[in-house]
């Protein structure tokens, strides 16, 4: 029997900061779980992303409670994955916004990344009996949105694919300040496991032509100032590189999955060994890169049973 993944033994309650990154907004962040994002416009608040339970979502809410008594009108999600997601009733948003293409991946495969991911990291749902079921939009677009919380103007994009197929970014013009969800993470390994790494460095170059004052990403610190953006915007392009090139190169010579995880991890344990979630995330980005350098352009879907027999066949 393969030993048990990473996270499934990452128990560890991790600290909560509440940063300030513009003029009323703010990242909520966790030592390396999941972040969220608040904007407070003049008459409401928009919150992005929405934990993976509804108890988890009352620590964003306590936090918003801490700046703001206005009601939180908008709730965002940056792509479909259950640890973003699952915790959107606790908000009562008048409005759930996704794009068009999450959407269809909640259809195409919500329910599995919902199974596969308790699985795979129990901690991260903490209270998941509270969930009322999957999380479905009000609200979805396809290439651009703009939501006026008042006089605030907040963009909602789809630069393109990334971390998922579904990927968006937030922007506020008036604080010129991004929220990417998982495209950007800071000290955090990126989880490739639904990724696109032929796009993402495209992706990473356009969140980097706006030339963002701040950045809260999706996992990690909140990013103040551009020199840090910058060098979170290069690191994850280093790591997602990193993982993909290794890969590839044993794809190419027909090697096998076993082999692309011993060259991907040479590659990329001296550099990012220490990061939050690496050892959880590499399995399934060493898959993931794996199937793409064949030519799998869609992602296959997780699943609670593909997640065991993938791990098993790496453990030899």
């Amino acid at each position: 029997m393969a030993k048990a993944f990473a996270s499934q033994g990452d128990m560890t309650e991790k600290k909560i900061t509440f940063t300030e990154v513009g003029e009323g907004l703010y990242a909520f962040t966790a030592e390396g779980d999941p972040n969220s994002g608040v904007i407070i416009g003049d008459d409401s608040v928009m919150i992005v992303e929405a934990q993976a339970t509804p108890r988890l979502a009352n620590k964003v809410i306590e936090c918003v409670r801490s700046v703001t008594d206005k009601p939180i009108s908008h709730v965002v999600m940056t792509h479909y994955h259950a640890v973003r997601v699952l915790g959107a009733s606790a908000f009562d948003a008048q409005q759930v916004v996704m794009s068009d293409m999450a959407r269809a991946m909640v259809v195409e495969r919500g329910q599995e990344d919902w199974d596969s991911e308790f699985q795979r990291f129990p901690r991260l749902f903490e209270g998941h009996e509270s969930i009322p079921g999957l999380t479905w939009p009000t609200t979805t677009f396809n290439d651009s949105m703009t939501v006026y919380l008042g006089n605030r103007r907040v963009d909602l994009m789809h630069l393109g694919r990334a971390h998922t197929a579904g990927d968006i970014v937030i922007h506020v013009p008036d604080q010129n300040v991004m929220f990417t969800g998982d495209i950007v993470e800071y000290h955090s390994a990126c989880y490739c496991g639904d990724g696109h790494f032929a796009d993402w460095g495209d992706t990473l170059d356009a969140i980097k032509w706006f030339d963002v004052d701040a950045i809260a990403p999706g996992r990690g610190d909140a990013l103040v100032g551009r020199e840090m953006v910058n060098a979170a915007i290069e690191n994850t392009r280093d790591f997602v590189e990193s993982t993909y090139k290794p890969a590839a190169r044993v794809a190419a010579r027909g090697g096998t999955l076993k082999e692309a995880w011993d060259a991907v991890r040479a590659e990329c344990d001296p550099k990012f060994s220490d990061y939050a979630i690496y050892e959880h995330c590499l399995p399934f980005n060493v898959a993931r890169a794996f199937d793409e350098a064949r030519g799998l352009d869609t992602p296959r879907i997780w699943t609670a049973e593909r997640d065991i027999e993938m791990w098993e066949a790496l453990q030899g």
